[in-house]
């Protein structure tokens, strides 16, 4: 499914049956409704009559389905309200008690990582938290951009932001791209697909041509002071998440890609002491 295609059904009226739900999530996992019903242990009959109506599933049966299409806690709870029965998953904020050891996990591993710059952002790219050396790279960015939410996103497409000092603009925010539109196959946010159409209209060169065999992974280089840092970056989730807000977190560390970049970070990090 491309990002037009999954435009056209997030703006479309939402299906209201909890066989529709399923049939567009069967469809975007590009499943047979075979393919489900064997992963699922049911009958493909089974299967047909449920998207059609023809039959109710059970409360179980929707979890058990929800979770071999890899459907978002969130729209588990969506699917579930389709078939008549009550949420499964809670949403809480993320300064609810019951939360506070997953934030504390958070802000571990945030502190832990410096002297190199790491955040946690929601679903939407929104930035939840940060260690400090994430702000000083912000260094020059106009104040009415970094508002809340501030989107990490939109900063790094922003021409008045973070674009206008990243050297290998066109590999950087191509890959960023890639994996949002990636993000919006697989969860049909339409949040996700407008920020996705948004970041196409900014004004990124093409790429020019394939990465030096030397890289290993697509680095982020950012002028910054007079110098070039390079860092390559890595996510980590929550693994066995059951609320809502937990499983849409995400933590993006960022590694020095060369010496230079972690002597320049490790200076930064003893001037902010």
């Amino acid at each position: 499914m491309n990002a037009l295609t999954a435009t056209a059904r997030a703006e479309r009226t939402q299906p209201v049956h909890i066989g529709d739900h399923l049939r567009e999530w069967r469809q975007r996992r590009h499943l047979s409704q075979l393919d489900l019903a064997v992963d699922a242990e049911i009958s493909a009959r089974h299967l047909s009559f449920v998207e059609t109506g023809r039959a109710t599933p059970s409360r179980d049966m929707v979890l058990k389905l929800a979770e071999r299409l890899d459907v978002p806690l969130r729209e588990r709870n969506v699917l579930l309200a389709a078939a008549g029965y009550a949420p499964a998953f809670p949403q809480r904020s993320l300064d609810d008690p019951a939360l506070k050891s997953a934030r504390q996990a958070i802000d571990l591993v945030l502190r832990a990582h410096e002297p190199n710059p790491a955040l946690a952002v929601d679903r939407h790219w929104n930035l939840v938290s940060a260690n400090r050396m994430v702000m000083p790279l912000l260094e020059g960015v106009p104040e009415r951009l970094l508002g809340q939410p501030l989107n990490v996103l939109r900063l790094s497409f922003h021409p008045e932001a973070l674009a206008a000092r990243t050297v290998n603009l066109a590999e950087w925010c191509g890959h960023l791209l890639e994996r949002l539109h990636r993000q919006c196959e697989a969860t049909a946010d339409s949040e996700l697909i407008k920020l996705y159409n948004e970041l196409k209209a900014y004004p990124i060169p093409a790429r020019s041509g394939p990465l030096s065999p030397d890289n290993v992974a697509i680095p982020f280089k950012l002028r910054f002071g007079g110098d070039v840092l390079s860092f390559f970056s890595t996510t980590m989730i929550f693994g066995t998440p059951v609320d809502i807000t937990l499983s849409e977190l995400a933590v993006e560390t960022f590694f020095p890609a060369d010496d230079l970049t972690a002597q320049r970070m490790r200076a930064m990090a003893a001037n902010l002491k």
